[in-house]
């Protein structure tokens, strides 16, 4: 392993049951249930460990009818990451699902899309369907922490670390970015909800709650582009990636994979 050779976790932190015909613009014809996972994922290199995306608490899952299975900050520690001492925070996008737990995260810098806090403090937000995935107390915890300095803006493509790159995609949000890893295996895309699931990039599917349709479909062409195969790929609610991915270690089936190694499957 390199010095910009990293680690990757996906970490499970929450479940929801819902039908395919909900995960689809223009539905499913399959009545079957196809649920999503909520993930945080830990990016571990020499530099530390980066952390994309914080999840949400117990409060926030009653609040939106979500199945919290163990809070994000268990699953960190579960492979030996303190969350008080991280200093790197990717955020994919502001929706409740990628932006809460920030009390976990006191040291941290957060690393953000430009165009994704104008979004989601900007005239966007006076829409109810568009507002709708955010939490107006998760968007003033950002703007508190510019104010306090510790947030890094990002516009296209940007290192946030050797080895660890951010890319704008938009589409599902307006700033909506993904993560790729240098890893032993080849660069791996932490996709986030630029595809939900593996059905939406294989099929040319799309997620309903959208901003821009067409960034998403050009956003798979761009995911496409940077991942050295399929299997390098990410999505950022399919159950099914627990499956595909071992365990990071025993007893931890089901709730944290290692994904810089070579799927099962």
């Amino acid at each position: 392993m390199t010095d910009d050779d990293h680690e990757v976790y996906a970490i499970r932190y929450g479940h929801h049951d819902r039908k395919a015909a909900e995960n689809f613009i223009g539905g499913d014809p399959h009545d079957m249930l196809q649920p999503l996972d909520f993930y945080i994922w830990a990016i571990v290199g020499a530099s530390g460990a980066i952390i994309l995306d914080t999840g949400f608490d117990a409060a926030m899952g009653a609040k939106r009818q979500r199945e919290l299975i163990k809070p994000a900050g268990e699953g960190l520690q579960a492979i030996g990451i303190d969350p008080a001492g991280i200093e790197t925070v990717i955020v994919s996008h502001m929706h409740y699902d990628h932006v809460g737990n920030y009390e976990l995260f006191p040291r941290a810098r957060y690393h953000l899309q430009d165009c994704e806090m104008a979004y989601a403090t900007g005239r966007c937000m006076c829409h109810a369907l568009l507002r709708l995935p955010f939490e107006e107390e998760d968007v003033v915890a950002m703007v508190r922490k510019v104010f306090a300095g510790r947030v890094t803006f990002h516009e296209g493509v940007s290192q946030v670390a050797p080895g660890v790159l951010v890319h704008k995609i938009g589409g599902h949000s307006k700033g909506l970015q993904c993560v790729s890893v240098k890893t032993k295996r080849g660069t791996v895309v932490l996709a986030s909800d630029a595809t939900h699931l593996y059905a939406h990039i294989e099929g040319g599917r799309v997620f309903p709650i959208t901003y821009n349709v067409g960034e998403v479909l050009d956003g798979y062409d761009t995911i496409k582009k940077i991942a050295p195969s399929a299997h390098h790929i990410v999505p950022g609610h399919d159950p099914r990636m627990l499956e595909r991915y071992p365990a990071a270690r025993a007893g931890l089936e089901g709730w944290v994979a290692r994904l810089d190694v070579d799927p099962k499957s």
